[in-house]
This record gives structure tokens, sequence and C-alpha cells, in this order.
């Protein structure tokens, strides 16, 4: 089976400063893998060029086998839209909408019938625990509600590769285990490619693969590793 993504030789600098110094990374479908590394390690710039939302200054990017071309803009917009969910930082929902109509306007832009999208929707909401948070707009909700209700957006098209940074961010335990949870569940069930960024180093042992990013340059560990260095 072909890799879901492969990252080849990918650099980035900012004022001079390599923050990627040629990062290799490949990723099959069903991995759940876990990037960590201290603050400014390039944790956020990786996740955002494998997304699409950054061009690196060098290296190469392939998803199914097709490599992406960062500099094609109108392309890449439709590559984030149907085959990555991608689940930033900072939570973006569109303020004059239900939490049930901003996840079904992203399932029709993916190309979802809207009946679809509105019951893919509705059992999102339920596992993520957010139903009584229904006909609610963003700025009714929690920060944490919030989140969550961007990862249902990043899982709601069922996509082949799924980027997350830092998703538990904001969250208590419970919440954070539940995200994680059906995060990897995502990843292993669907046959999805799971990236997903933590500080939280006892979320590791839940995931496959283990990726330490620091000084610019990627490195696999295992997960008992890296709890042991914990």
């Amino acid at each position: 089976m072909n890799p879901a993504l492969i990252a080849r030789g990918l650099r980035k600098s900012y004022q001079g400063e390599a923050v990627l110094a040629g990062v290799d990374l490949v990723l099959h479908a069903g991995e759940a893998g876990v990037l960590i590394g201290p603050s400014g390690s390039g944790k956020t710039t990786l996740l955002s060029i494998l997304g699409g939302l950054l061009r690196p200054d060098a290296g190469g990017l392939w998803l199914d086998g097709e490599l992406v071309a960062h500099a094609a803009v109108e392309k890449i917009t439709r590559v984030r839209l149907t085959r990555l969910g991608f689940i930033a930082q900072h939570v973006e929902l569109a303020p004059l909408l239900a939490i049930e109509e901003n996840l079904a306007l992203e399932g029709e832009n993916a190309g979802m019938r809207r009946v679809d999208a509105q019951a893919r929707a509705s059992e999102l909401i339920v596992r993520l625990g957010l139903a009584d948070q229904l006909g609610k707009c963003p700025e009714q909700l929690s920060a944490g509600q919030r989140r969550r209700v961007a990862v249902a957006r990043a899982l709601l098209h069922r996509p082949p590769v799924l980027l997350a940074d830092d998703p538990t961010s904001g969250l208590n335990w419970r919440q954070a285990l539940t995200v994680v949870d059906l995060l990897v569940a995502q990843a292993r069930i669907a046959g999805v490619a799971l990236l997903m960024a933590t500080h939280d180093m006892r979320l590791v042992p839940r995931f496959d693969r283990v990726f330490l990013i620091n000084s610019g340059r990627l490195q696999e560990r295992s997960p008992q590793e890296e709890v042991a260095h914990a």
C-alpha cells in the first residue's frame, strides 16, 4: 500500500534561521503519529507545510502518491477541502452560524451532500459531548467547546490525512482523552493517516508512532522510550 503522506527534505527558514532543516516523514493509512518537541521547535511550521498552509523553501510533499504543488493556489485549496483535515491552534468558526450549521457548511464545501453532512455532524457532536450545545453560535461556547467543534469539523468529511496542532489545549483531562481517542480511532478504523502535535506527554502512549522535532530535525522514537524520558 502506498503511503498516505510523504515529505522529503522539507526546509523552512525565518530571517536566516532554519526552523526545518531537511525533514523526512512517511505516514501510512491507519497510522496514528504524535509530534512532540519543545516550544518553538517547528511543530506548527511542519504541520502548516504538510497541510498546504505554508510553502516550504525546499523539499517535496506527496498525498496519496500525488505531488502537492504549494504554489498552485486553487489546486492546493481543493486538496485542503477534500483530502485533508486540519485542526489549527487557533479555532476560527463562522460566528453567526450555529455549530451544526458550521459543520454542515464544511461538509458541503468538501463535496458532501447536505443530508450526509448533517448526519455526520450530528454523529460527531454527540461523540464529542456537544449535544447540549446544539443551536448555539461559537461566541456562546467556551474555548474548550469551540475546540471540540473544530475537531468535529476536521473529521467531518473523513479525510485520508488528518493533521492536528495541539487539539487538546484548553481541555480538561477527560475532554482531552475523548478528543484523542476519537482521532486515533478515526485513524485505525477509517484508515486515516494522523499526525498530532502535543505538549502533553501523558497522551503519547495512545499513539503508534512518536516523532520528536528539535533543532529543525525530525527523529522517530518509540512511545515507551518517550514515556520513560518524560
